[in-house]
C-alpha cells in the first residue's frame, strides 16, 4: 500500500512539486496501478513460453548506400551562428 509519505519521497527524488489535490489523485492512481500488478501475480503462467519483444519478427537490414551530404564549409554556412569555422552554440551551463 502506497502512503502519502512514500509519495512525498518519490516526488522529492524526482524533483516534482505536488499540490495537495494532486497528491490525493496520484495516490489513488498509483494505488490502482500497484493493485493491477498484484492481480497479475495471480495469473497462472505455468507452461507458457516466455516471449522476447511480443513478436516473431526478426531484424530487417538494408544495404548502406552513399547519399549526397553537405561539405563542411557549406554545412557551417547553413548553421545559424559560427566562428572561425566552428559551430557556435549557446552555453549549456
Amino acid at each position: 500500500m502506497l502512503v502519502k509519505k512514500d509519495l512525498e519521497k518519490l516526488a522529492d527524488l524526482s524533483r516534482i512539486k505536488l499540490k495537495e489535490d494532486e497528491e490525493e489523485k496520484l495516490l489513488k492512481d498509483l494505488g490502482g496501478i500497484l493493485n493491477h500488478f498484484e492481480e497479475l501475480k495471480e495469473v497462472d503462467t505455468e507452461g507458457v513460453k516466455p516471449m522476447n519483444g511480443g513478436t516473431f519478427s526478426s531484424n530487417v537490414w538494408r544495404e548502406d548506400e552513399a547519399r549526397n551530404v553537405l561539405d563542411g564549409k557549406k554545412a557551417i554556412a547553413e548553421f545559424p551562428d559560427s566562428e572561425e569555422g566552428y559551430l557556435k552554440v549557446p552555453p549549456v551551463f
